[in-house]
């Protein structure tokens, strides 16, 4: 559980988006991205901050979603001081339990090396590849 008491809030103007981006911009998924790409990005998601009793913001996630076939959940953090408290698990139960995502039949995520974190909460690695396609951004 939890060692101090946070909240999580989906109000947009609560977001630091100076503290997000720093993170993101450092972090192996994000690397580089920009501020506009980030506020771009906060725009059209629906977001979760983290936030201690003093407001401070120490986590965010973030849901790209048509809010009944599909859910990717991105850009999910709590910055190092505070891990290993809780945190992402109280966030993450927060998410999954919004009422606006009780209707997402699938959800998906990339991770690097928070597998058994994810597991937690029911998923798993995607058997069949095949079924899988990607495009990125060329330069």
């Amino acid at each position: 559980m939890a060692a101090s008491k946070i909240s999580i809030s989906t109000d947009v103007s609560k977001l630091n988006v100076t503290l997000i981006h720093e993170f993101l911009t450092h972090s192996y998924w994000a690397q580089g991205r920009t501020k506009e790409e980030v506020l771009k990005s906060i725009k059209h998601s629906l977001n979760f901050g983290v936030y201690l009793e003093n407001g401070q913001q120490i986590g965010f996630a973030r849901v790209l979603t048509d809010y009944t076939v599909f859910g990717y959940l991105m850009d999910v953090f709590i910055l190092e001081a505070f891990r290993g408290k809780g945190y992402s698990k109280e966030l993450l139960s927060t998410i999954f339990a919004h009422q606006e995502l009780q209707d997402v039949q699938r959800w998906m995520l990339g991770t690097q090396d928070a597998h058994g974190l994810y597991e937690q909460f029911g998923f798993e690695t995607i058997k069949d590849l095949t079924k899988l396609m990607g495009k990125l951004k060329t330069l």
